[in-house]
């Protein structure tokens, strides 16, 4: 399968760099708090949602797909509604829905291969751990969402 880049993302070692220190605090101490985590493995799962989330915005008709635990990232920024606003500006230029597969369109384990492989051509680091559980039951935009690519 061959990554096209859509829209070239910013070149971005830490993604970590992607928001304000103090928005990736708050989201930190909120994936931790609301999912009973300890601090060091919700900072690794908001890693990988801005990450994960640059990806998206420089793939936007890839139908990429985050793993279960990095799903609860993206769940939390999204509650951040000015945050994610903000950040979604910045990084895609649009905002980027989440949809919920609600079983229509199961996810598989290529799906999410394929989105990490999206990762690292936009080259920003994997946490693999965070990768092995299956795909979480949502993607990007997709197809006839009302702001999807033509």
């Amino acid at each position: 399968m061959t990554i096209t880049i859509d829209r070239p993302a910013p070149a971005v070692r830490d993604p970590r760099q992607l928001v304000p220190a103090e928005v990736f605090a708050r989201l930190v101490r909120r994936v931790a708090k609301d999912e009973q985590l300890p601090q060091q493995l919700a900072e690794r799962i908001m890693d990988q949602a801005l990450a994960f989330l640059l990806t998206c915005a420089a793939n936007p008709t890839a139908g990429l797909s985050p793993s279960a635990l990095v799903d609860i990232g993206w769940h939390t920024f999204i509650l951040h509604t000015s945050d994610y606003a903000d950040f979604c500006g910045r990084t895609a230029g649009r905002f980027m829905h989440h949809n919920p597969t609600d079983g229509d369109t199961p996810l598989n384990a290529s799906v999410l291969e394929a989105t990490v492989a999206a990762m690292r051509d936009v080259g920003v680091p994997v946490d693999a751990d965070l990768w092995r559980p299956g795909p979480a039951d949502c993607s990007q935009c997709h197809a006839g969402c009302h702001d999807s690519p033509a």
